[in-house]
């Protein structure tokens, strides 16, 4: 059972649209490219609509969508709608699930990432603490089905290991980042792809084992 709380729908609505304009308005995310939802008490979600831009959304026009699935009131919710449900499905603390197709981490699936289940090592504490590991997920075309399953079996696998995820990446499309409030899948997203940029930009060398080890003992980092 988790213990994170959940937002009401109406601070839901209103934090889904600032979030977004921030996101917009900082280049984290262009166009109609990315989505954002929200978790709610009741079991349904909120999410962003089909080709909205984050940068001018409207609280009453975002989607309302049941525990089904089932359309309840809003504009047409985004097609990615089943790989936010499956990220909840997979991780109870989930409140907030963010995709963007952030400039830097696109780039880093383009040109090669570090490992498959790493797509950047760890070359920052903040990055060790706040992100940790991040694995690759193959390329299929948007809205694929089957990325909802391979995600979730992700998620579950590294809860198997000892070693939750916040984050995966998504082969040439984008993270998906999940948190338990918009700001803080905002906050997660923001130190993912400032990593990628520094990654590509100087490729310095990971952190120690030892230096690793004295940020899970010191903060609790889960690496």
């Amino acid at each position: 059972m988790s213990s994170t709380a959940f937002m009401p729908e109406a601070a839901a609505r209103d934090e889904i649209c600032r979030v977004g304009r921030s996101l917009f308005e900082r280049g984290y995310v262009h166009a109609t490219a990315g989505n954002i939802s929200v978790r709610l008490e009741d079991g349904s979600f909120l999410i962003t609509p089909t080709d909205a831009c984050m940068g001018y959304l409207e609280p009453a026009r975002i989607s309302h969508v049941g525990a089904d699935g089932t359309q309840l009131s809003g504009d047409r919710a985004s097609k990615t709608l089943a790989l936010h449900r499956r990220i909840y499905g997979a991780d109870a603390d989930a409140r907030c699930v963010i995709h963007t197709h952030s400039t830097h981490l696109v780039a880093l699936t383009l040109k090669g990432v570090w490992r498959t289940s790493d797509i950047v090592p760890p070359i920052t504490p903040y990055f060790v603490m706040k992100v940790g590991h991040v694995p690759l997920i193959p390329y299929h075309k948007p809205g694929d089905a089957r990325v909802a399953d391979l995600v979730a079996d992700t998620i579950i696998q590294a809860q198997t290991n000892g070693a939750p995820i916040r984050a995966v990446m998504l082969d040439r499309l984008g993270p998906n980042v999940w948190q338990s409030t918009p700001a803080a899948a905002m906050a997660t997203l923001e130190e993912l792809e400032e990593t990628a940029r520094l990654w590509l930009t100087a490729e310095p060398a990971p952190l120690s084992d030892a230096q690793i080890d004295e940020l899970r003992t010191t903060f609790g980092a889960r690496w």
